[in-house]
């Protein structure tokens, strides 16, 4: 059952910012952007001020009569406000505009339903259009009056808006039970993957600070990444072998906004509880950004919204557009909290896989290994770590290895092949070694 018919781009658009004393001050810069993406032609941008909505209109009746005069004269097809309008607002406006009328959450709705490309951010898709358009159905039927029964659908005596209202309810039914099955099958993979013990590294960050474009190198991957919103708005897994890590579960996640709308965050919990399982969040900053500090706040309260506690690594991305050198600024020694990078030159991610490694393993350290011929196999697994720094044969014949690794993995790998640590690192193996109890120590 289908219920929208999306506008391929190309709308003759104004664009409507009002700036209100009483509501968060929304960046025109940004709102201009989100316009693009969804792929309107911006005639005009206005701008107005009030200290209070106007409850009938939002902005006040003379604006809105200029706003109808702006659309009579450039022949403009759509007005966009900056702000969350009521269903009697966008209904009142469109009567004196004399054209279609849609509101910030619609907006971004409708960039969604373009980027979406699974099943899955088809099916949230959706039903966020379906919960946004429950509320404003009247405006399609103001016309209609009571009717009787239809053949196999309404009620005796039930009007067309209450059977529609009612078909929406059943669709949106439809959607949640189905939207629940798909994160019953990502809560499997979830837990599968922590079984094995595999750690998820999520990608967080403003939209557009140039997530996908990292996610594509890190994982040599070809995730659509595109210069405009929410260019990515489904999850994407990739596993991967990281530098002294081994096995790891990489994931690119939606684009966050400022102000975006609470019923759109719900929607999109399935996408969102990559994040909360993660074992370490990557933000993604656009450090060129002349609004960085604002982003990083968006970025930071729907975490907070969705309840994310997982441990987070800033990067600092786009250093050859902001001038700042690649480096690791360590909140305290071995504990990384920031790195600067570039996706586009591919600036400092020997130092990101390096800082990603000290935040998932712990303290990073040099050891040099002895090892036996008989020991190849762990020779091998360590150059599939990509850890080995330098080789060599002493006069036993033994081989020498130089290695950078954080030291319980290396004690893990040593263990689950039961290679004797000691024979391996001499004098080194003290600091793997439990200290005895007090009822273990022999008098």
């Amino acid at each position: 059952m289908e219920y929208f018919e999306r506008h391929q781009g190309g709308e003759r658009a104004i664009l409507v910012s009002v700036s209100v004393n009483m509501l968060n001050d929304l960046d025109d810069e940004e709102f201009s952007l989100l316009a693009k993406s969804a792929g309107a032609e911006i005639l005009h941008h206005m701008t107005a001020q009030r200290v209070k909505p106007d409850p009938k209109l939002f902005v006040g009746s003379g604006k809105a009569e200029e706003i109808a005069i702006l659309v009579a004269e450039l022949e403009a097809e759509l007005v966009i406000f900056d702000h969350s309008l009521s269903p009697a607002q966008e209904r009142n406006l469109e009567r004196i505009l004399k054209c279609r009328v849609i509101d910030r959450t619609g907006l971004i709705l409708d960039i969604f339903a373009q980027r979406a490309r699974t099943h899955e951010g088809k099916l949230q898709v959706e039903l966020a259009q379906l919960e946004h358009l429950s509320s404003r159905l009247v405006r399609g039927w103001t016309h209609l009056e009571r009717q009787k029964g239809g053949i196999g659908l309404r009620g005796p005596g039930e009007s067309q808006l209450e059977t529609d209202r009612r078909l929406l309810r059943i669709r949106m039914g439809q959607l949640k039970e189905k939207l629940e099955k798909v994160r019953q099958t990502r809560s499997q993979g979830r837990a599968a993957r922590q079984k094995a013990a595999i750690p998820t590294v999520s990608l967080v960050g403003y939209t557009n600070a140039g997530k996908s474009t990292l996610f594509n190198i890190l994982a040599e991957s070809e995730v659509y990444a595109a210069d405009q919103l929410f260019a990515t708005l489904d999850p994407t897994l990739r596993r991967l072998n990281w530098d002294g890590i081994g096995a790891l579960v990489l994931a690119d996640t939606v684009g966050f906004v400022r102000d975006l709308p609470h019923s759109l965050v719900e929607s999109f919990k399935a996408t969102l509880e990559e994040t909360l399982e993660a074992t370490l969040l990557l933000h993604v900053i656009d450090s060129s950004s002349p609004d960085m500090l604002e982003q990083i706040d968006a970025v930071e309260s729907v975490l907070k919204e969705i309840g994310a506690d997982v441990p987070v690594l800033r990067v600092y991305n786009k250093i050859d557009l902001s001038g700042d050198e690649a480096k690791i600024i360590y909140a305290k020694p071995h504990q990384p909290e920031r790195v600067y990078v570039s996706a586009h030159s591919q600036q400092g991610l020997t130092l990101l896989r390096q800082a990603v490694q000290e935040c998932l393993m712990g303290q990073i350290q040099n050891f040099q290994l002895s090892l036996k011929p008989a020991y190849g196999k762990l020779r091998t697994q360590l150059y599939a770590l990509n850890v080995i720094q330098s080789e060599h044969y002493d006069d036993h014949g033994n081989l020498l290895l130089d290695v950078i690794i954080a030291p319980h993995k290396l004690e893990e790998l040593i263990k689950k092949l039961h290679l004797p640590l000691h024979e391996i690192l001499g004098e080194r193996a003290v600091q793997f070694q439990t200290p005895l109890e007090e009822f273990e120590i022999k008098p």
